[in-house]
């Protein structure tokens, strides 16, 4: 394939340690940083790139560079999570639906492409099919989704397990971040609805073989996300390539080619492109 889509990462981040990577970024965005990831992905044919946002004002940089590299960026600016859950590491926090509505405002007068939402925390890699939380109800999701689309948004929506991906589909969220741990009926969700699904395999592959989480914990994730895509394959729904390149151990450029193989024996080329053309149309503001 060429002209590749990379439809997840951070370029605020190195793949390496979270701390070193923000550190960069604390007197404002590190553009020697951005411009040789960018420079990267040029360098490997990629032409498309979505950002999950961060908090330093990185991506929202990177946005009036992109083009420079050939390259098309589209950025929610920051994540946006409910206060005391899961996402202040990297978002912006809200605690009302008014909090909410201006950091919406806020993406709009930034230049901000989407909106990204934290619904849920992530795996607990001690205990399999545990997450670290669930923080949003179906009506926050409707009301939230509803807020954004009105202001001309695209929902992007990071969520692990079956519960909670019924939920934000239900409202709908436009993307799903993850997926892990979901079900048969989560996956018929997402197929029946339209919503691509972006399953970042490699935020969990590449942290096989480094002493950093149990082998046996990796690999039954792993195995279950697999079948999950085969469904998702079979069923029809739109399954696009992100990486999470930027996440530990996941490198720009390198993990997202790695992403694209993986998917690639369970996705034929064709359905991979329609789910990732679908993202580049659907995530550039409209309004």
């Amino acid at each position: 394939m060429s002209n590749l889509y990379e439809c997840h990462c951070h370029i605020a981040l190195d793949g390496e340690d979270f701390k070193t990577a923000a550190a960069k970024h604390k007197n404002g965005a590190d553009m020697m940083h951005i411009r040789s990831v960018f420079e990267k992905y040029r360098s490997m044919s990629f032409a498309y790139i979505r950002d999950g946002g961060d908090k330093w004002g990185v991506s929202a940089a990177a946005s009036k560079i992109a083009a420079e590299y050939g390259i098309e960026y589209a950025s929610p600016v920051f994540p946006i999570h409910k206060k005391g859950n899961y996402g202040s590491f990297i978002g912006r926090s809200f605690e009302s639906m008014a909090d909410y509505r201006g950091l919406v405002k806020e993406v709009k007068n930034s230049g901000g492409d989407f909106i990204k939402v934290m619904a849920s925390g992530i795996m607990d890699f001690g205990r399999f099919g545990v997450l670290t939380g669930w923080e949003l109800s179906l009506d926050e999701m409707r009301e939230m989704v509803t807020i954004a689309h009105g202001e001309g948004f695209a929902v992007m929506v990071h969520v692990n397990g079956a519960d909670g991906v019924k939920r934000c589909v239900e409202a709908g969220a436009d993307s799903i971040e993850h997926g892990n741990y979901m079900d048969e009926d989560a996956v018929r969700y997402i197929a029946e609805s339209g919503c691509v699904w972006v399953p970042t395999v490699s935020a969990t592959t590449e942290l096989r073989g480094k002493n950093l989480f149990p082998e046996d914990m990796l690999g039954r994730i792993l195995n279950m996300q697999e079948e999950n895509i085969r469904l998702g394959a079979a069923l029809g729904a739109l399954v696009a390539s992100g990486s999470d390149a930027g996440a530990k151990c996941v490198y720009h450029g390198e993990g997202s080619i790695k992403e694209i193989e993986y998917l690639s024996a369970f996705i034929s080329e064709d359905q991979l492109l329609k789910a990732q053309e679908k993202i580049r149309q659907v995530f550039k503001r409209q309004g």
